[in-house]
C-alpha cells in the first residue's frame, strides 16, 4: 500500500469516527440518524454542519488543503455505514453518495475569486442570473463494438465536462474501432450551469457587476432560478477558455467555475434555509437600537428627515418613498389567487426637482434595490431573456425587475422607454410576475418589487392647464397600476426658494447637514428591514375609516355622473398604504390614524394629478384617458352628428354643426370648432367634401 492510499484511509476512518460517534447539543448521534433515514427518503446526501468539526482540527484543516479527498473520504464512509443498514440500497446508489456542506466560515465575495483559490472550497453570495436547462452528464460511459465487447470509460469532471472517447475496443485481439455508446449500462447524473452574480448592493460605484458560472449536479438542480439570492458552497474549478484561431489545446488561457457543492437561499423562502443578506440580518443589538427608536414619539418625522437630508422638502413624497420601501402583506386567499402588497408610485415634475436623486437614494437604503433608467432598459432587460450559451445550451437571464423580487425597481426617465419595452411592466405592476415565451422556452418567474417611477413631462415643463394624460407621454394602462402619482411643480417662492438656497450653500460648506437628529443611512436600512418583518392586521377603527371614505366618495360620483370619484383599485391602495405605515411604526395593528394619514395620501394625488382642469372637479377619468366631462361632451358631439345625418346618411355642413351644438349650451363656437378638428384627427368623422362631414 502507497502513502497516499495510507493517507486516504486513515482520512476515511477518521470521517468515518467523526459521523458515528458525533453527538448534537441534544445528545442524540446526528448524522448516524441523517444516514437511518436516506433509504426512507430515497436521498443519495447527508448534510453536514462545518460548525459541527471544531472539535475534529484534522479533518477541518483538509478541507482548506484537499477538499476533493476529504469530500470522498465523506462519500466513502458514508457508503461503509450505509451498507451495514442498508446493503441493497447502498450498493445501489454507491457511486452517487456525497456529503453537502453547510455554513461553510470560508466566504468570499465574487470579486476575490481569483486564480489563487484554484481547487480550494470556498463559500460566495450572490445572485442567480441564468439557469440553463437541465442535461444528462456522463459519470461512467460503456462502449460496445460490433462484436458486443465492451469498453468502460469512468470520467471526472473535476476539471471540465470533456470526454476522451476510445479510439477502439479494448478487448485483446479485437482491432474495431466504430464504438457506440451503450446507454443502459452507462450511468449519468442531472446537470445543470448557473451564473451567479454579486449582488446589487454590493456593486461598488462605477464598475461592472462580476459574474461566475456554476455547476450543480444531481438533487440541486433546478432548485435556485433567476432571481434567487444564494450563498453558495463549492470548489473553484477551471475551464480552458476558446481563442479566435487557435485550438482549443492550445489556448494557455483559462476561465474559473465553481463546482457547487451545496446551495443555501439567503432571506429564506418556503422550506428553504432562511440565512438572510448581510443589509437584512439584524443582531440582537441592533434589534434593541430599533425598538427604541421605534418608542420615541417624533419617529415618524424623524424617519423622513433621514431619507435624503441632502434633499430640502418633499417631505410628503417622502414618507410615501419610505411607505412603499416596506409595503404591505402580500394576501393569500382560498382560491389561489394573490392580493399584492407592493407598493408602486410614480413621480412626473419639472426638470431639477430633485427625482432622480430621491430614486438613488432610495435603491441605496432600501434592503433590496435596484435603479435602472429607461433610456438604458430593454424588454428583456427589465423582465427575462433566454439567451444561448458558449457550449449552444439555452438559458433564462433574469432582468430588473425579477432581480428585485421581494425589493424594489427604481426607474429613472420613465418615459423615455419605448412603448413595446414598457408594455412588459403592465404584468409585472399588478400579476408581480414576468411571463416570456422565447426560443422554445415558456416561463414565469416572479418579480415581486415595487416599481418607483420618475418622468419628466411631455414639453419640457408641466403644464397646469392640461390633465395629467396630456403631460405625460404614458399609456393610460400603465399610470391606474401606480397607487400614488405625484405632480412636482417648480413654482417660484421667495420663502421656499431662500429655504432651498441656504440649504444647498450649506451643502457645500464644512458644516454640511445638521444630522443631530438623523438617522444614519446603514441604521436606516436595518430599520427599514426590520420593519418589514412585521405583520400587522387591520382595527374596526381602520376597516370603518377607510370604508366611509370610499362610500363617501362613491356617493360624489353618483351625485354628479360626470364624475368618476374612486374605484375599487383605489380601496385596495389605501389598505396598502395604512398598513405600510403601521409596519414602519413598527406597529401590530393597523389603526384609525394609519388609514387617517393613508387616506390623506391619496387626497394629495387627487388634487395634484386627479383634478380635470375642464371642471375643476376631482375626476379618477383624467388617469384613465379622458375626464368624464370630455367623454359626454363627445358622446353629445355624435349625437347631434347622427341626428344631423339622418338615416341617408348626409353629410353635415359644419356651420350647421356648430349651431346645433352651441344650441346644447355645452359649446361654445370655438369650443365646437375645435372638436370637429379633433374628432377629424382621432379619425373619428370624416370631411366628405370641403365643409361637410360625416361620421366614419
Amino acid at each position: 500500500m502507497t502513502t497516499e492510499s495510507q493517507t486516504k484511509s486513515a482520512m476515511s476512518d477518521q470521517v468515518k469516527e467523526f459521523l458515528t460517534q458525533f453527538k448534537d447539543a441534544t445528545g442524540s448521534f446526528s448524522y448516524v440518524e441523517q444516514i437511518d433515514q436516506m433509504m426512507s427518503k430515497r436521498l443519495t446526501h447527508i448534510m453536514i454542519d462545518y460548525n459541527d468539526l471544531v472539535s475534529y482540527p484534522d479533518i477541518e484543516s483538509k478541507f482548506n488543503e484537499r477538499p476533493d479527498d476529504i469530500l470522498r473520504a465523506f462519500s466513502k464512509a458514508i457508503a461503509e455505514i450505509l451498507h451495514e443498514r442498508f446493503p441493497q440500497y447502498s450498493e445501489k446508489i454507491k457511486k452517487v453518495i456525497r456529503a453537502r456542506i453547510a455554513n461553510y466560515p470560508v466566504q468570499r465575495s465574487l470579486r476575490q475569486i481569483k486564480a489563487d483559490v484554484i481547487s480550494k472550497m470556498t463559500s460566495v453570495s450572490g445572485m442567480v442570473v441564468r439557469s440553463s436547462e437541465v442535461k444528462p452528464l456522463a459519470q461512467e460511459l460503456t462502449f460496445i463494438c460490433p462484436e458486443n465487447h465492451y469498453t468502460v470509460v469512468n470520467l471526472f469532471q473535476e476539471g471540465g465536462m470533456s470526454l476522451d472517447s476510445p479510439v477502439q475496443c479494448s478487448t485483446p485481439n479485437c482491432k474495431h474501432k466504430n464504438l457506440g455508446i451503450e446507454p443502459k449500462s452507462s450511468r449519468f447524473i442531472d446537470f445543470q450551469i448557473v451564473r451567479l452574480q454579486e449582488l446589487p448592493e454590493d456593486l461598488p460605484p462605477g464598475q461592472l457587476p462580476h459574474y461566475i458560472d456554476v455547476s450543480i449536479k444531481q438533487d440541486l438542480v433546478d432548485n435556485a432560478r433567476p432571481g434567487d439570492r444564494i450563498v453558495l458552497t463549492g470548489i473553484v474549478r477551471i475551464e480552458q477558455e476558446r481563442i479566435s484561431g487557435v485550438s482549443k489545446n492550445e489556448s494557455a488561457l483559462y476561465r474559473l467555475r465553481i463546482d457547487g457543492n451545496n446551495v443555501e437561499f439567503i432571506g429564506g423562502k418556503g422550506l428553504k434555509s432562511s440565512r438572510r443578506s448581510e443589509r437584512e440580518e439584524i443582531s440582537s443589538e441592533e434589534e434593541k437600537i430599533i425598538k427604541s427608536l421605534a418608542k420615541n414619539p417624533d419617529i415618524y418625522t424623524r424617519l423622513i428627515g433621514s431619507f435624503a437630508p441632502h434633499i430640502k422638502g418633499h417631505d410628503l413624497i417622502k414618507e410615501a418613498i419610505l411607505l412603499l420601501i416596506v409595503g404591505s402583506t402580500q394576501r393569500l386567499l382560498t382560491d389561489g389567487s394573490k392580493i399584492r402588497g407592493d407598493i408602486n408610485i410614480f413621480l412626473v415634475g419639472d426638470p431639477g426637482t430633485a427625482k432622480s436623486e430621491m430614486l438613488k437614494f432610495c435603491s441605496r437604503i432600501a434592503p433590496r434595490g435596484l435603479y435602472t433608467s429607461g433610456r438604458g432598459s430593454t424588454a428583456a432587460g427589465l423582465t427575462a431573456a433566454v439567451v444561448r450559451d458558449s457550449t449552444g445550451i439555452f438559458m433564462l437571464e433574469a432582468g430588473a425587475v425579477v432581480l428585485g423580487d421581494q425589493g424594489l425597481v427604481c426607474i429613472d426617465e420613465f418615459d423615455k422607454m419605448k412603448a413595446e419595452d414598457r408594455s412588459a411592466l403592465h404584468e409585472v405592476m399588478e400579476q408581480q410576475t414576468a411571463s416570456i415565451a422565447k426560443g422554445g422556452i415558456v416561463a414565469t418567474l416572479n418579480a415581486r418589487a415595487s416599481i418607483l417611477a420618475a418622468a419628466n413631462p411631455m414639453y419640457g415643463k408641466y403644464d397646469s392647464f392640461k390633465n395629467i394624460t396630456e403631460n405625460v407621454n404614458l399609456p393610460v394602462p400603465l399610470l391606474t397600476r401606480f397607487d400614488l402619482i405625484f405632480v412636482v411643480k417648480d413654482k417660484p417662492s421667495k420663502e421656499r426658494d431662500t429655504k432651498i438656497a441656504k440649504h444647498i450653500i450649506n451643502l457645500h460648506t464644512p458644516k454640511g447637514i445638521d444630522s443631530r437628529s438623523l438617522i444614519d443611512s446603514e441604521t436606516l436600512t436595518k430599520y427599514l428591514s426590520y420593519a418589514k418583518r412585521i405583520q400587522p392586521t387591520l382595527t374596526k377603527e381602520a376597516e370603518e375609516k377607510i370604508l366611509d371614505y370610499y362610500m363617501k366618495m362613491r356617493s360624489m360620483g353618483q351625485d354628479n355622473e360626470d364624475t368618476i370619484t374612486v374605484t375599487p383599485r383605489q380601496l385596495e391602495g389605501l389598505i396598502r398604504l395604512a398598513t405600510a405605515r403601521a409596519r414602519l411604526l413598527l406597529k401590530n395593528q393597523v389603526e384609525g390614524q394609519d388609514a387617517q394619514r393613508a387616506i390623506d395620501l391619496l387626497e394629495t394625488m387627487f388634487n395634484e394629478a386627479g383634478i380635470d382642469v375642464n371642471t375643476g372637479k376631482v375626476d379618477l377619468g383624467t388617469l384613465q384617458g379622458r375626464p368624464r366631462s370630455e367623454v359626454s361632451k363627445m358622446q353629445l358631439f355624435m349625437d347631434v352628428v347622427r341626428s344631423l345625418e339622418g338615416e341617408h346618411k348626409h353629410p353635415v355642413e359644419e356651420s350647421q354643426l356648430i349651431d346645433e351644438l352651441a344650441k346644447t349650451e355645452k359649446f361654445t363656437e370655438d369650443e365646437a370648432r375645435g372638436y370637429i378638428r379633433k374628432m377629424q384627427k382621432d379619425s373619428v368623422i370624416y370631411e366628405a367634401k370641403p365643409g361637410y362631414y360625416n361620421i366614419v
